[in-house]
């Protein structure tokens, strides 16, 4: 009995592959870091507008912040380029290049093939 209605949740196929866990880990604490110094710098900028005795010591956590979340950014960057390093990217090289190289190694083994049939003929009683 079909009713005409859609699904209400649909699969879709990933269109990457998930980071790596330390990636990805690296990832949500500088989002995080990130998130609480735009709200410190959001405070900072009303107290100051208040005229508040807050604003000064919102303005010196929000700078300092700032450097932390540079760092938190620079982390995953960083954590990336390890991983990546360490445990190397997965290519698939395209269907094209990959029959050039077979044909490549095809050639190559005619070629040992036909110089170990053209010296192996010669009569070594006659050297």
């Amino acid at each position: 009995m079909d009713t005409g209605r859609h699904p209400l949740w649909q699969e879709e196929p990933a269109a990457r592959r998930r980071m790596a866990d330390p990636v990805r880990t690296a990832a949500v604490r500088a989002v995080i870091i990130v998130a609480v110094t735009l709200i410190q710098a959001m405070v900072a900028f009303l107290c100051t507008l208040a005229g508040s005795w807050l604003a000064f010591p919102a303005v010196l956590s929000t700078i300092a912040s700032t450097v932390v979340a540079t760092w938190g950014v620079l982390d995953v960057w960083v954590t990336r380029q390890v991983w990546v390093q360490r445990n190397g990217v997965r290519s698939q090289p395209s269907s094209t290049a990959r029959e050039l190289r077979r044909e490549r190694r095809r050639a190559r083994r005619e070629q040992r093939r036909e110089s170990r049939k053209g010296s192996s003929g010669v009569d070594r009683a006659a050297a």
